[in-house]
């Protein structure tokens, strides 16, 4: 078979599950499922697969699934994640979530209906005598929960005969119908970072006989982050953003317990093993002057997205080969985290940024906000590039 006609043989098998991945996306978006819950979302998947001919294998914890198609030694593998986001779904569509404050905001929905035709479509052909590879699928939970399920699945053998892996993600600033590439650093490492702040408390018309701890809590919120920036290497891109700080119930009562909780964000993997260390090393030479007692949490949860040069030179040829050279579009290093970071660590593979805006939009909503909305079409779009990509590689 030659290339052209497999491109067009693939094309056509794509175009004729794309009404059936519509509707299981907009099932999914309807019914979303938090991280290490996705067992609606799993018995969906393992239910098709079976229907397929294939022998989907459930993760054992429950939720998310891996299956093989077609044979060999050696195979390439392709992964969406499945989990949603507790954001409200913002968007009035016959579709929008039925489960309040709950939401598939960072079009995992989109993922895992793109990368549920790709394997339907490769189960066709390798029905067909067409698919002279193995590709495994990988249907991972709990991405948004850091340090994320792609560790779940190394640890179940995922990986297991894996050379390769890709991955797709949504990405609002591009305009559905553009491929977003690039070879290297994709994401940021992200960490959950939790400071609390104790002291004996007392009135707020005596604080000399106390200690200030609002005082000493703002000190550190505002002075932590500038601290890090004078400790590592400006290139390393480190960022600390607090979205939680609580402490006191009454105007004129200084409160014995204070919180500040944010993310930390790196763009170099060696600054971010550094900061495991370096923060709370700085948070008790910050509040050491009033007093208070410091303890700090550093949850780790994933390095960057390394994305491999040979990888990324294989999705160039599939997106060359079937969308065209006008679909292929440069993407920026992001402050965002992604633990498809994990498999990187283990076997050479590469993320792709996948156009979701509307054409005619100028502007969208962006990911993890109640808002945002990708456009439809991109799920065929992601289905063709994740086959491709398999069938190229």
């Amino acid at each position: 078979m030659s290339h052209q006609l497999l491109v067009a043989d693939v094309l056509a098998r794509v175009e004729a599950v794309r009404e059936e991945m519509v509707d299981v996306r907009r099932d999914l978006h309807a019914h979303p499922e938090l991280g290490w819950h996705e067992v609606r979302t799993t018995e969906i998947l393992e239910k098709r697969l079976v229907e397929a001919g294939l022998s989907p294998r459930v993760l054992p914890t429950g939720t998310g699934l891996i299956c093989d198609i077609g044979a060999g030694d050696s195979c390439v593998a392709l992964r969406a994640d499945i989990d949603a986001l507790p954001v409200p779904d913002g968007v009035d569509t016959p579709w929008r979530s039925t489960i309040d404050g709950v939401a598939h905001a960072c079009g995992h929905d989109v993922h895992t209906s793109a990368l549920l035709g790709s394997a339907l479509v490769l189960a066709g052909m390798a029905r067909d005598g067409q698919l002279d590879r193995r590709v495994r699928v990988i249907f991972q939970p709990a991405e948004e929960v850091m340090p994320g399920g792609a560790l779940g699945v190394i640890a179940a053998g995922g990986l297991d005969g894996v050379r390769r892996i890709y991955g797709l993600h949504c990405d609002p600033r591009l305009q559905v119908g553009e491929i977003g590439l690039r070879v290297g650093a994709l994401t940021a490492a992200a960490d959950r970072i939790l400071v609390r702040l104790t002291g004996p408390g007392g009135h707020t018309s005596r604080p000399h006989l106390t200690a200030d701890l609002v005082y000493a809590l703002a000190r550190l919120v505002s002075e932590l982050p500038a601290a890090l920036s004078r400790r590592v290497d400006p290139r390393a891109g480190m960022s600390l953003v607090w979205g939680r700080i609580t402490s006191g119930s009454a105007a004129n009562a200084i409160p014995s317990r204070g919180e500040a909780e944010g993310t930390l964000r790196c763009l170099d993997a060696s600054a971010w093993r550094l900061a495991e260390e370096l923060i709370p090393s700085l948070a008790e030479q910050i509040v050491r002057p009033y007093g208070v007692e410091v303890d700090t949490e550093v949850t780790h949860g994933v390095p960057p997205v390394m994305n491999d040069a040979t990888a990324i030179g294989v999705l160039q040829n599939a997106v060359h080969q079937t969308l065209g050279s006008s679909a292929l579009a440069p993407t920026d290093q992001s402050l965002g985290g992604e633990d498809f970071a994990w498999y990187l660590e283990h076997v050479p593979g590469a993320m792709a940024r996948l156009g979701v805006r509307h054409p005619s939009a100028e502007s969208a909503a962006d990911l993890h906000t109640p808002g945002f909305t990708p456009s439809e079409e991109a799920i065929t779009l992601g289905t063709t590039v994740l086959t491709s990509t398999a069938l190229l590689d």
